[in-house]
């Protein structure tokens, strides 16, 4: 027990590390967008707003490593991205690139090592009582539940990091792009795809949440063809973007599933086939004799990976962002309709996906 009181709180004292240098990165980031948008827009900024908080102290620095302005007195190693103290830590950040004269911001937070003391302390007093009263119950229990238990929350965390990150990104392209009263066809184009991928991560999202609903789906044949060109349409500006092609070759045929259920289905492939494409590549699109294939020239996932691609949260690769749940929909899809599927990949080949109806 006294071992794994131990992991306990180092893995603890970790995540919360992580945490913090994780909101510490968001607020310099944050600033730092700041002063790279308002040189580029030849607008000034007042830099002693970022100094009105009790949580961090902040300073900026010119070419020199000379103090602009700030409250942070500390000395600094500028060679060092974290500096941990005693009582605290700095973070240093150079992503400024000198914009308005700034090279480096450096950030310093003092909730850290109390927090860490409050946790020991708590830590201490729990040992304590579970020990008296439970020492050998304990030990087996949480040898046999809390590597799952670390397991999942570690999924959760990355799964939380990476919808942020996700979400972040069309977010920030439709702020900017409407920065200006009078939009370019470009920005617009922006708008529409960085919509469009929202809209995707909030449907994933809504599928992944209701799943388990008990509602009863009333069953249509749906033409499968009619269903794949109008998707087809919203992906048109992102391929193009990649100066992908998109050829297909489709035969009408009915099948009967929720309209919705397709549409996850479909979208969920041809995203990842678009996502990780290579750079003016193809993907072929074919619905003929029950079977839709979906191939693309792409990145290719390891033989090693490709059993794995449908678990929840499962990610082959981190090059292209995402966070692991559109296979696991398309499988579930799969296996509520009794579709067979397949999965054929080579790396820096392509990837095939089969489904037969």
């Amino acid at each position: 027990m006294t071992l794994i009181a131990l992991l306990y709180f180092q893995n603890e004292k970790k995540l919360y590390f992580d945490l913090t240098k994780t909101k510490m990165q968001n607020v310099v980031s944050n600033i730092s967008s700041q002063i790279i948008f308002s040189h580029m827009s030849n607008k000034g900024l007042n830099l002693e707003q970022f100094l009105k908080t009790d949580i961090y102290k902040i300073s900026f620095y010119d070419e020199n490593k000379n103090v602009i302005v700030g409250n942070l007195k500390d000395k600094i190693d500028f060679s060092k991205k974290i500096i941990k103290e005693k009582r605290n830590f700095i973070l240093v950040d150079d992503s400024t690139y000198g914009h308005l004269g700034i090279y480096y911001i450096a950030i310093k937070e003092n909730l850290f090592f109390k927090t860490i003391n409050t946790l020991k302390n708590e830590i201490i007093i729990l040992f304590l009582i579970i020990f008296s009263i439970l020492s050998l119950i304990g030990f087996f229990l949480a040898k046999l539940f809390l590597k799952p238990i670390k397991d999942e929350r570690e999924k959760l965390n990355n799964f939380i990091k990476d919808t942020t990150h996700e979400l972040n990104t069309p977010i920030s392209a439709i702020l900017m792009s409407a920065e200006n009263k009078d939009l370019t066809k470009k920005q617009i184009e922006r708008i529409k795809l960085s919509a469009h991928k929202i809209s995707e991560i909030y449907k994933d999202l809504t599928y992944i949440f209701l799943e388990d609903r008990e509602e009863k789906i009333d069953l249509k044949e749906i033409l499968l063809k009619k269903v794949i060109k109008e998707q087809l349409r919203y992906f048109e500006a992102l391929a193009e973007k990649k100066k992908i092609t998109i050829i297909t070759d489709l035969e009408d045929f009915k099948y009967l599933i929720d309209e919705n259920d397709f549409t996850r289905l479909f979208n969920n492939i041809l995203s990842n086939a678009i996502k990780y494409n290579k750079k003016a590549g193809t993907i072929n699109i074919s619905l003929k004799n029950n079977t839709l294939t979906i191939k693309d020239t792409g990145i290719g996932i390891p033989e090693d990976k490709i059993k794995d691609i449908f678990n929840r949260y499962f990610r082959a690769t981190k090059d292209s962002g995402g966070f692991g749940i559109g296979l696991n929909i398309v499988q579930n899809i799969c296996l509520s309709y009794d579709i067979k599927f397949d999965v054929q990949s080579k790396v820096k080949e392509g990837t095939t996906f089969t489904f037969i109806f």
